[in-house]
């Protein structure tokens, strides 16, 4: 059985392995898809190291998710 953050961690992985493909099948974004796929591997990575690890956010960030 699995945690929603070991499930979490595996889609976020998933979805990087989908923008490296999208890159690698078109090479004008390979660069962004790339950049996408390693946030997605860093946030995976921080969920499964400490799940209920918090992140701190600059003021413009707070303001548009409140």
């Amino acid at each position: 059985m699995s945690t929603y953050a070991q499930l979490a961690a595996k889609l976020l992985r998933d979805a990087a392995t989908f923008f490296r493909n999208v890159g690698a099948q078109n090479l004008a974004l390979e660069e962004q898809m790339k950049d996408n796929a390693s946030v997605y591997d860093q946030v995976a990575d921080l969920l499964e190291k400490n799940p209920m690890g918090t992140i701190n956010l600059s003021e413009d960030e707070k303001k548009t998710n409140k």
